[in-house]
């Protein structure tokens, strides 16, 4: 068979595969068009899932009636006008491939009008066709975009379909991701001639908050944190779902940059590091976040979907990102500003001296509490083998005599704290406590896992850690360009004690570990550092301190915490609620389990069916 060119229709064709994958990738360009253009009110209007008919209506700028033809031309677009304007793109669009290619597998119907004139315009272009000649149309300032028929004369395509029920849910999702990513612009959806939802504009926080809660639900803001923060050249705000809140799938991960949906690895993997120390592995952390930075300092280039970008400094978009989320995550319990009390309680030697040994471990000091709340810097001795020893001195704060503090014994102090005071001891397991607005289960073990862990790490990370020397060295096979790169990384990884020598071109030799990690797989580990090294954005270096948190995790279940079983008196509770109260990430345990729940009088009275 000659070479041949092929017709501008088979062109098209070919490229709309790319472009064009079901009704959804339809609805998408069409909505970027019209965000990018400006409106303030965009409606869709929806036929058989997508398939018969895709309608967006928007109020925005409009299109001239002279540039209308060129609207439904390849390559032709009004975003940029040459290779440089690519480095501060701020439009959603700018390849100029998505209406041609639409209407090289549908009917396409483009109708706008332009400020300033009498009336719109219209042109109707079916596959295949020449370009008709424009023709008035009554309507308001705007564009309407109407796709009929989609795949009709692509058999093939077509059978690829699903079920309208399928391509609806797909429109939805796609359409209610968008109306997040522009709160300022009010947004409607029918189908089947139904209204389905309709999005008012939000100008503050607590209109967003009421539109989010309608797009993803009333759960997700109910257990949502809000953050905001700037760094580095970044801004970052947004909400994140606290650790309680996890999912089985990550179906509720909408991340955007410059107002552009983005599914990307490297924020994946930051959101993930930041979410590591509180969320089952198992489980997927839930959030909506909006980034905002140089639009010279990544390539929106890379891919049709315009869903992944490349970043020029991925290392510090990975930390900022990680570093803001897990700070937020950290945050302990807030909410009550008391007054301080006359007097403190009794820490002398004597008292100390009375405690009973296994009641010791909390103890009265916080300076930023009232004395009749405060509990020390403190934990459960540590106990276990040589490798712990090395960390002795860091695990083993003394104890002192826990304050008396009962119910009714709280004179000085003027406002309930987040986690209240303590009623009872359940099966020596759980703390009872009652609060301003119900009442707490705490799980004392796992709360006090959580404590030993964040004390450990406080003290352990920041600072070189100690090395274990392997008796025999280890080598490890790879490529010439991976031992380049780990050995760029030798004085990075030996701070987290881990010592690596280049034996030859293709080989590592592993002669120290961190002592915490002396019974791991060190090849297995090198390994897999040396795989994360490989990526281009090179995000996971953390791997060696997320083995040494899940080791200092163990320390603290099964070495340091207090055990079920084991009786507190009143005072140790409020102590240990106290300490609860002033930890980082105190609401999930060591393995991501939750360590206190709070009913609400309302749930309380739920349960007993009071009020009905």
């Amino acid at each position: 068979m000659p070479i041949q060119q092929l017709p501008s229709h088979l062109i098209n064709q070919i490229a709309a595969g790319e472009v064009v994958e079901r009704p959804a990738s339809v609805l998408k360009e069409l909505l970027e068009n019209a965000i990018d253009s400006g409106a303030q009110r965009i409606h869709i209007d929806l036929l058989a899932g997508g398939m018969q008919r895709v309608e967006v209506v928007d109020d925005g700028c409009g299109i001239p009636v002279a540039e209308m033809p060129l609207a439904l031309t390849r390559h032709a677009t009004s975003k940029i006008r040459q290779l440089d304007d690519l480095e501060a793109l701020a439009s959603l669009g700018f390849r100029g491939e998505a209406l041609p290619s639409i209407a090289a597998v549908a009917d396409v119907e483009l109708a706008s009008r332009v400020a300033g004139e009498d009336h719109g315009w219209l042109l109707s272009l079916k596959p295949g066709e020449p370009m008709p000649e424009a023709r008035p149309q009554p309507m308001p300032v705007g564009t309407r975009v109407t796709v009929d028929n989609l795949f009709h004369q692509v058999p093939a395509r077509r059978r690829f379909l699903r079920t309208e029920r399928t391509e609806f849910g797909h429109l939805d999702t796609l359409a209610r991701r968008l109306a997040l990513s522009v709160p300022q612009r009010g947004m409607r959806l029918t189908h089947n001639g139904r209204e389905q939802w309709h999005a008012p504009a939000a100008h503050d926080q607590r209109s967003e908050e009421a539109r989010i809660a309608q797009l993803v639900g009333e759960d997700f803001i109910e257990h949502a944190v809000h953050i905001d923060y700037q760094a580095q050249g970044i801004s970052l705000h947004g909400w994140i779902a606290r650790p309680a809140f996890s999912r089985a799938q990550g179906d509720l991960q909408h991340t955007f940059i410059n107002g552009r949906y983005i599914r990307d690895r490297l924020l994946i993997s930051a959101l993930k590091a930041a979410y590591a120390d509180v969320l089952h592995y198992s489980r997927h952390p839930a959030y909506l976040l909006f980034l905002s930075m140089d639009p010279g300092s990544l390539d929106v280039n890379v891919h049709p979907t315009k869903q992944e970008v490349r970043f020029r400094d991925s290392r510090r978009v990975f930390d900022t990102l990680r570093r803001s989320v897990q700070e937020a995550i950290a945050a302990p319990l807030a909410g009550y500003t008391p007054a301080a009390p006359a007097a403190t309680p009794d820490t002398s030697p004597a008292s100390a001296a009375a405690t009973p040994p296994d009641r010791a471990g909390y103890a009265a000091a916080a300076p930023d509490a009232p004395a009749a709340w405060r509990v020390a810097e403190s934990g459960v001795r540590l106990q276990g083998d040589s490798a712990r020893a090395l960390y002795a001195d860091a695990a083993v704060p003394a104890a002192v005599q826990p304050q008396q503090l009962a119910m009714g014994e709280r004179d000085g102090v003027d406002a309930t704290p987040p986690l209240g005071f303590a009623l009872a001891q359940i099966h020596g397991v759980y703390i009872l406590s009652q609060t301003e607005k119900g009442a707490v289960l705490v799980d004392m073990h796992a709360a006090h896992e959580r404590i030993v862990l964040e004390d450990l790490k406080k003290r352990l990370h920041g600072q070189r850690q100690p090395s274990q020397p392997l008796l025999v060295p280890q080598t490890l096979e790879v490529s010439v360009a991976a031992a380049d790169r780990a050995e760029d990384a030798m004085p990075m990884l030996e701070t987290m004690g881990l010592e690596l020598r280049r034996a030859s071109d293709t080989q590592l030799e592993i002669r120290a570990v961190p002592s915490l990690l002396a019974d791991f797989d060190a090849v297995a580990l090198v390994r897999d550092l040396v795989s994360d090294l490989g990526h281009a954005d090179a995000v996971d270096l953390h791997r060696v301190e997320f083995a040494i948190d899940r080791v200092l995790g163990n320390m603290a279940c099964k070495s340091g915490s207090v055990k079920a079983g084991r009786k507190l008196d009143r005072a140790e509770m409020n102590a240990l609620l106290r300490k609860i109260e002033s930890t980082p990430r105190s609401g999930q345990c060591n393995h991501g389990r939750p360590t206190w729940v709070e009913l609400s009088m309302d749930a309380l009275d739920r349960l007993f069916l009071r009020g009905r």
